[in-house]
């Protein structure tokens, strides 16, 4: 039987198909920019979008989540900086590496071998455009005065004095795929305060600053004659608008990642936003976080590359007590947002972050998903997006992101499980509802503490939480689950022993299978 079409239905058939399959090819084909904006110490309650009860306004994330997707289980590889900037540029969990606990400072050696492959080597294997801005705290190797020159880890002022500025400085972001790198060392209240712009110190440190502020604070340093603590934040995102100014038409597309020093320490919100919270100066210093990245996204959206620009924004862990987290409780106000603990901690405040992500060619408005995430998980995607085959030996904590994008239904959870690291070296996996915890306490700087041993006295050994019944982590049910805590110890000490939480051949981690924090395994 033979029928016959209009012209003009055949005519929008044919368009319809065409718009169709272009849609497609352009997904899995064209490439987009890629944004990371990494904010520093803001806590999951800090953003509106993520808290309904949140004091503290910010409209401009607010706005991006609802352009994009908001994940409401994403979380850091750790509790604190160092360790989450290591998952996010290598896909890989940092107790792999040599840093087992705590952090690096400004005078920090490069903790990211060059042989590593990162987020921004395989983008920049695949065409990319690449650029750092902001706050590194990875460790680069400062030039010295001499080759025998050492002195203190650079927790204090005379551990600085050896430093020649005028060397260049070696193993710094350029040799991990970075074509463009500027920021500093450490955090902003880390010694030195020195700006660094691919591989050389934009000017030679001339005085020393301190600030012994209650919120204000950085310790003594030497301090170069650009470098204006007040002005950091704001001067990394007119460097990073101007960034994708500058090659929002180019052929190929670009990767910045925007690192911010803030709202960590020292909270230094601009004259501008000082007592516009009405809670403290550190929600006053988000508020203006919060306008920046409401600039940096009318940016991208005047560049004419919004539809094809992919931006992530997140914090590399819970908010800190240096905040002041009990004048914002007073004032209604929950940086954790009903979770337990804060920055530093095994506990959910510690690691469980906001985290939005905008893509519009790709991405559903006001799309959520619930999804257990972590950090690491960027390398892999980047891998997806450019069609990079991942080896064995790279990102071997990461997964892909890509389905989730789309909103895919899945057979299986997303991650097998998700590993938890706190300041002190303590770990907890998650998979599910339930998180086992490997340690008494909180592993970090809330109660009860590590080195509080009356507090930790007759607690168990290790936690166990059914977060959909109990997300404060109130109610330890390690005593009656000891199955589920056996089978989840198991599969941490299989991530562990084989070097990856992955599929794929068995790795080996850089320190091999023995420190303290392994007590259940090492005895």
């Amino acid at each position: 039987m033979n029928i016959n079409f209009p012209n003009s239905i055949l005519v929008c058939l044919i368009l319809l198909v065409f718009s169709c399959q272009q849609k497609t090819d352009k997904q899995k084909v064209e490439k987009p920019n890629i944004i990371y904006i990494l904010a520093d110490d803001l806590g999951y309650g800090d953003v509106a979008a993520f808290n309904e009860n949140s004091k503290i306004k910010t409209p401009h994330l607010d706005r991006l989540a609802a352009e994009g997707m908001k994940f409401t289980d994403a979380h850091t590889s750790s509790s604190v900086c160092t360790p989450t900037r290591y998952g996010i540029i290598t896909g890989r969990y940092n107790w792999r590496s040599k840093l087992k606990n705590g952090v690096l400072t400004g005078k920090s050696k490069a903790l990211i071998p060059n042989t590593r492959t990162t987020a921004a080597s395989i983008l920049k294997k695949s065409g990319y455009s690449t650029a750092y801005i902001g706050k590194w705290h990875l460790g680069w190797d400062w030039g010295t005065k001499d080759s025998t020159s050492e002195s203190g880890e650079g927790w204090n002022f005379k551990d600085f004095d050896k430093i020649d500025y005028s060397k260049p400085v070696k193993n710094n972001p350029n040799d991990l795929g970075f074509d463009y790198a500027y920021g500093h060392c450490g955090s902003l209240d880390m010694a030195p305060y020195v700006y660094v712009e691919n591989g050389m110190a934009t000017m030679i440190p001339d005085s020393t600053t301190v600030n012994k502020g209650k919120y204000s604070w950085w310790r003594e340093g030497h301090t170069s004659g650009d470098f204006i603590h007040e002005d950091v934040t704001p001067n990394f995102f007119r460097r990073g608008i101007k960034y994708v100014k500058e090659h929002a038409q180019d052929e190929n597309p670009f990767f910045l990642y925007l690192p911010l020093p803030s709202p960590h320490t020292p909270i230094l919100p601009t004259q501008e936003w000082q007592d516009k919270s009405g809670i403290n100066p550190y929600a006053d210093f988000v508020m203006m976080v919060d306008d920046y990245v409401g600039q940096l996204n009318t940016a991208i959206k005047e560049a004419g590359i919004e539809e094809n620009t992919l931006i992530i924004f997140t914090s590399d862990n819970g908010c800190s007590p240096a905040a002041k987290i009990e004048e914002m409780t007073e004032k209604g106000h929950y940086p954790s947002y009903v979770y337990r603990g804060h920055k530093a901690d095994i506990f959910e405040g510690g690691h469980r972050v906001p985290f939005i992500v905008k893509w519009p060619g790709r991405i559903a408005k006001g799309s959520v998903s619930d999804e257990i995430i972590c950090t690491t998980d960027f390398a892999a995607t980047c891998a997806a997006i450019t069609g990079y085959q991942l080896k064995d030996s790279e990102a071997e904590d990461s997964y892909n992101m890509l389905p989730l994008f789309d909103q895919k239904k899945l057979a299986t959870p997303f991650r097998e499980a998700t590993v938890h690291h706190s300041i002190n070296g303590s770990f907890a996996i998650r998979q599910g509802a339930w998180k086992l915890i490997m340690c008494p306490g909180s592993g970090g700087w809330s109660f009860p503490t590590p080195n509080n041993k009356k507090a930790l006295e007759g607690l168990p050994e290790v936690q166990l939480y059914n977060l959909m019944n109990d997300p404060g982590e109130k109610d330890n049910l390690q005593a009656s689950n000891p199955q589920k805590v056996d089978e989840l110890k198991k599969l941490l000490t299989k991530y562990i022993l084989e070097g990856r939480s992955t599929p794929g051949i068995i790795q080996q981690n850089d320190t091999g299978n023995s420190w303290k924090q392994l007590w259940w395994i090492n005895g």
